[in-house]
């Protein structure tokens, strides 16, 4: 159940060194045989701590950071991540509900220094705190020591008093494990009904639908993405949503769900009834606060912190969702991530700027369009100190928004790509002033600044914002840089820019002064191995000698028989056209909606490599590599090509990533395009000529 990196997998599950600075227990909870329960020391356990470790519990985008950075400095860390998964990439888990990614792309890159003293605990969750003997203690009475306590537990989905919410086929949408109930669901559901307008209902339902099951979207509100949109842009995406075949409503109120021990309708406030067999409901997050309430720390909407995110016991911070600053509780990733960094700064005791709230911002892609927030938008309509300036291109569905509060920017909104969007994100971030008549400009050309390119990411400003997901600023990449960061991979590595959406990988590689570089497709390994196999069995096939006739009939071994017994050639020879109708099938996976639900492409071209090398060895039962004359010939001769282009295609695509960054990197057409479209072309010939086969074979 428990899963361990770095200091536990080296060590055998004992990071106990007083060398290294980790525990020093009699009883070492990490000596437990990789965690398991048998005689585990107790919260009564006496501790003889030497340089105890920092914990952190929480492995979610705030608490990974912060113990990424804590052992970065050097000092040892035990991570606890309650999740029965590796830690994941919350951002990926809509492209996994479609069936965009698959799960290993789904994890959370590993950004830890070789020689990180950290040991990370998976599955395993801490219950209590104990404040006095400085322990925290899990699930299984396991004590474990802290000099410092990081708490990053998150929040969990809000369910709102709805009658009938706890129906079969009732989900949330929040986790790994809705995601994986969610696929299972999609299989069988045939209308879906998604509770919640907001980032979560919306990305949601796109994942729903992706899998081509009907849906619905509900906001009590008059508008899509209340929090995040204004009137016309939510409009906008609404329009986007319906194109796509969903069915958006807005100030609709759900009364109860209904049905006799499983989901059969939604009753809405008006009276309406929507028939349904799935309701999601996205109505908002709680923070998780009972750890830190238990412990008698003080918690309002979130555990309360001060600005280096420390709590009412010294040594003890919070971070991320279930963190409250000021009054606010942040349920973003930026934010988390400014919070990581500040705590961890005054946990090192290093100089640097302390935590004073931050600036919403939201740029993604929502039902796959381009959406940015930042800043005081949900009531630029309503409060009278706000003022704005908007342009819209309906036909094109793009939308901007600029909000001024006393001549300074106070907030954006987009809906499409904006050339200007980093600049005036860091214009929002610094409250800088606006000119009038470049409002003027905004509301004729939908362009701020007149005849102004975008700007160059290394002429940005150091304390402008690069990777919006975790926060990484222009002045960190360049020390980074100057560091010896010469790679994609080395920067993101050390700054952690671009692990999480990726969307910022350009500007990386603009700053590095390198072309992006290409990733091996999913699969690729096995796909090689299938390939050159199928490539090996069709040079045996055209040149390994006939397989020689029996001289007898009471030869031991008639291998002969396989093709020259009528039943046995009968049956191979259909057994073959199974399998090729098998391998045709993977043209239906990108052109037929239902055959999407059957898993990712990647998995689809692999099995389409296997089938097609099993088909080059059957040709062995069915012919003994007798090639066949006048139209045998043919037909051997057309699937022989058929399968090699095939081989050829597969090995291709297999090391397509290392030709792009390699001999053919800059290269407008991908490697793998010339043989698949040779193979799929030569295909065409293939039924004609079987049909031609089996006519001569029945009737002559």
């Amino acid at each position: 159940m428990f899963g361990m990196t770095r200091e536990s997998t080296k060590k055998d599950a004992a990071p106990s060194t007083t060398a290294e600075g980790m525990l020093s227990l009699e009883d070492s909870p990490e000596a437990q045989n990789d965690g398991a329960a048998s005689a585990p020391p107790t919260a009564t356990t006496e501790i003889k701590s030497a340089g105890r470790p920092a914990v952190v519990i929480g492995a979610g985008p705030a608490g990974l950071r912060a113990a990424e950075e804590l052992a970065r400095a050097g000092m040892a860390v035990t991570l606890f991540n309650a999740e029965r998964w590796l830690p994941y990439n919350r951002i990926k888990l809509t492209p996994f509900l479609t069936g965009e990614v698959q799960i290993g792309q789904v994890y959370q890159a590993d950004n830890f220094a070789p020689d990180a003293r950290i040991a990370r605990y998976d599955g395993l969750r801490i219950r209590e705190i104990d404040r006095e003997k400085r322990l925290a203690i899990d699930d299984f009475g396991r004590a474990w020591p802290f000099d410092k306590l990081v708490i990053a537990t998150g929040s969990r989905p809000h369910v709102p008093e709805i009658p009938g919410r706890d129906l079969d086929g009732v989900f949330t949408f929040r986790d790994f494990d809705d995601v994986e109930r969610l696929v299972a669901r999609s299989y069988r559901s045939t209308r879906t009904v998604v509770i919640g307008g907001g980032l979560l209902g919306l990305e949601a339902a796109r994942g729903m639908s992706a899998r081509h099951v009907e849906t619905w979207v509900l906001e009590h509100e008059g508008r899509l993405l209340p929090r995040q949109l204004d009137q016309l842009a939510g409009d906008l995406v609404a329009a986007r949503m319906s194109e796509m075949g969903l069915t958006p409503r807005t100030q609709t109120r759900v009364q109860a769900i209904e049905g006799k021990g499983r989901v059969e309708r939604v009753i809405l406030s008006s009276g309406e009834v929507i028939d349904c067999d799935t309701v999601i409901i996205c109505a908002g997050v709680r923070a998780n606060l009972e750890i830190a309430r238990n412990a008698g720390l003080p918690v309002g909407r979130g555990i309360v912190v001060d600005e280096h995110m420390a709590t009412a016991d010294p040594g003890i911070y919070a971070i991320g969702e279930c963190a409250e600053y000021d009054g606010h509780c942040y349920g973003l990733v930026g934010p988390g991530l400014e919070q990581a960094a500040a705590c961890v700064d005054h946990i090192l005791g290093r100089e640097g700027a302390d935590y004073a709230g931050s600036v919403p911002a939201t740029r993604l892609k929502v039902v796959g369009i381009d959406v940015f927030s930042m800043g005081e938008v949900e009531q630029a309509d309503e409060d009278p100190n706000l003022t704005s300036a908007s342009w819209s291109d309906p036909e094109a569905g793009l939308y901007r928004r600029v909000i001024v509060r006393r001549g300074r920017v106070a907030g954006a909104i987009a809906i499409g790509p904006w050339p200007e969007i980093n600049r005036l994100q860091q214009m929002v971030k610094e409250r800088a002033r606006l000119s009038g008549w470049k409002l003027r400009h905004l509301k004729k050309t939908g362009l701020l600044f007149k005849d102004e390119g975008p700007i160059p990411v290394k002429d940005w400003a150091d304390a402008a914002t690069v990777c919006n997901c975790t926060g990484v600023t222009r002045g960190a990449l360049g020390s980074a840089v100057a560091r010896g960061c010469t790679t994609l991979p080395d920067l993101k590595r050390a700054t952690c820019a671009g692990t999480v959406c990726g969307t910022c990988q350009p500007l990386l590689q603009e700053l590095l002064g390198t072309e992006a570089e290409a990733e091996p497709v999913g699969r690729a390994k096995p796909l090689m191995v299938f390939s050159a196999l199928a490539a090996a069995l069709v040079l045996v096939t055209l040149f390994a000698p006939f397989w020689p006739y029996s001289q007898s009939v009471q030869d031991e071994l008639r291998v002969d028989l396989l093709w020259i017994d009528p039943l046995i050639k009968q049956i191979s020879g259909f057994t073959l056209l199974g399998f090729m109708v098998i391998a045709a099938v993977i043209g239906l996976r990108k052109r037929i909606k239902m055959f999407r639900n059957l898993g990712g492409y990647n998995g689809w071209r692999l099995i389409h490599g296997i089938v097609g090398a099993l088909l080059v060895a059957g040709l062995f039962v069915h012919t003994g590599f007798h090639l066949g004359d006048n139209l045998n010939s043919w037909l051997m001769g057309a699937f022989l090509a058929l399968s090699a282009l095939g081989a050829a295609a597969g090995a291709v695509t297999a090391i397509e990533h290392k030709l792009l960054n390699g001999p053919m990197k800059g290269a407008k057409t991908a490697p793998r395009v010339i043989p698949t479209w040779l193979h799929i072309l030569l295909l065409w010939p293939i039924p004609l000529l079987l049909a031609a086969h089996v006519a001569t074979v029945y009737f002559y």
